[in-house]
């Protein structure tokens, strides 16, 4: 049967970590070929892997090269393959306990375990106390969209290289660091502001993917100790009671973006914050609505209204599972896919499901029309 079946296939490059991948629909049945593993059989490798919801999430059949090298079988029964519908909340990872952050721009943190996870993910950290009297407090419950450096570490887009922070280490009591399963619920989002650069045009630094387009009308909410607060969005002087908007004239990448505001003579940004502000509003920025009149200008090779897409590091950007949409507008982003983690077999502990950092990994996902059990 095919009337309601649905079926996808695709390739990425593992980094290691968990993999997740984005679909208009939540498979019951994936399968992966690792084609590095599968050209050059070593001990450990795993060339071919499949998983079926009636499993159970987080479960896979995997075959795997052992030390001769010859194919055998195994399975994993945790950090395996798993299918997701989100969209109605936030929902979080564990808590990861967290080993040291450096004093750094970027910062770099480094934890006590394997994190699993890539460059691209939103995590909140919590608990970030070095002493009661030092740390980095100032940085906790803030969303970071980061960069995976090591099985151990990754670095935020902020700078903790200032006075008023304190490096962490040795495992502090209660510091710990979870992800956001399925953050951008609705795009483009509220941003907390990490930097701004004043001059005749304004550049704008966050700690998470804005998801902002070029047009975009934005609005701020910067507390006066931060510095900066001349680019609120009210009063309007000219407009009693009118709120000013900013537009956005460039997008630099993932975390930094360009306003038509000149600020050349505005107060200067201060991230280096006081310890006992904790708990203080951070600095903002929102987006008010869409300024654009269309879809993408017509180009050979561009479609008329392109996919509404989310940003992640870089400039990579993920399509929604929404249709085309006017670049800039607001939209829903309840995401639907699977994930293909980074866990090891249950008799060969030292294989990798996703596969190493450079494996070239083919997948296929299918949806059924019927799901049957006995």
């Amino acid at each position: 049967m095919t009337e309601y079946s649905r079926m996808a296939q695709g390739k990425f490059t593992s980094t290691g970590g968990r993999q997740v991948i984005y679909l208009p629909f939540q498979p019951d049945l994936v399968k992966i070929t690792n084609y590095t593993a599968a050209t050059t059989p070593a001990n450990h490798g795993v060339p071919y892997a499949t998983w079926s919801s009636l499993m159970g999430q987080g479960f896979a059949v995997e075959q795997v090269f052992n030390a001769t090298p010859v194919l055998t079988t195994d399975i994993v029964t945790s950090g395996g393959i798993s299918s997701f519908q989100a969209g109605l909340d936030f929902m979080f990872g564990a808590r990861i306990q967290i080993a040291s952050i450096t004093k750094a721009n970027p910062a770099v943190v480094t934890t006590a375990a394997n994190h699993n996870y890539a460059s691209g993910d939103v995590v909140l950290m919590q608990g970030l106390y070095q002493s009661s009297t030092t740390g980095m407090p100032q940085i906790a419950e803030v969303p970071f969209t980061i960069t995976v450096t090591g099985a151990t570490t990754f670095t935020i887009p902020w700078n903790t290289n200032q006075s008023n922070y304190t490096a962490l280490s040795a495992s502090p009591t209660g510091a710990f660091v979870k992800r956001i399963s399925h953050p951008f619920l609705y795009a483009p989002g509220v941003s907390v502001i990490s930097g701004i650069t004043t001059g005749t045009t304004t550049t704008i630094s966050t700690s998470e993917a804005h998801n902002l387009v070029v047009g975009q009308q934005v609005a701020f909410h910067v507390p006066t100790a931060w510095g900066t607060a001349e680019l609120n969005e009210l009063p309007n002087l000219i407009i009693p009671g009118s709120p000013i908007y900013a537009y956005v004239i460039s997008v630099t990448n993932y975390n930094t973006f360009v306003i038509n505001v000149d600020s050349s003579s505005y107060t200067a940004y201060n991230s280096n914050q006081p310890f006992n502000t904790v708990g203080q509003q951070v600095p903002q920025v929102v987006p008010v609505g869409d300024v654009n009149t269309g879809g993408a200008v017509i180009s050979a090779g561009s479609p008329l209204y392109p996919p509404r897409f989310v940003r992640t590091i870089g400039n990579t950007t993920v399509n929604s599972i929404g249709g085309p949409g006017i670049s800039g507008a607001f939209f829903t982003n309840t995401r639907m896919g699977f994930v293909i983690g980074a866990g090891a077999g249950t008799a060969d502990t030292a294989s990798v499901l996703v596969g190493a950092s450079g494996n070239v990994i083919y997948w296929e996902a299918y949806l059924s029309d019927m799901l049957l059990s006995s």
